[in-house]
């Protein structure tokens, strides 16, 4: 059964840094299409970053400005988002998805969803 769990969310002062991760059970991460994604309350949800393969794809560079660090972990077949410099606008549900094929800025292309994973960003 495929499966996908996000952890590593919590509260963080502005300023702060958090790892959230996303693990795969049942099948091979690395094979997929990875999104992360995310949705503040009363809002839409909203692309952070997709891998599809080498490639990396952040959907708003301009508002992450560097801040978010991607990356593999192929032996644990996990994901992580490293993130940095955090803001209270950053306050969100983070949400990993997979999907066949090429990176897509539109969340209902991804098939498969974790449960999310709460990222709060207050003093």
């Amino acid at each position: 059964q495929l499966q996908l769990v996000e952890s590593g969310g919590g509260l963080v002062q502005p300023g702060g840094s958090l790892r959230v991760s996303c693990a795969a059970s049942g099948f091979t991460l690395e094979t997929y299409t990875i999104g992360w994604f995310r949705q503040a309350p009363g809002k839409e949800r909203e692309g952070v970053v997709c891998v599809m393969s080498n490639d990396v794809y952040w959907y708003t560079p301009d508002s992450l400005g560097g801040r978010f660090i991607i990356s593999r972990d192929n032996a644990k077949n996990t994901v992580n988002l490293q993130m940095n410099n955090l803001k209270p606008e950053d306050t969100a549900v983070y949400y990993c998805a997979v999907k066949d094929g090429h990176c897509s800025s539109n969340y209902y292309d991804f098939g498969s969803w974790g449960q999310g994973t709460q990222v709060t960003v207050s003093s």
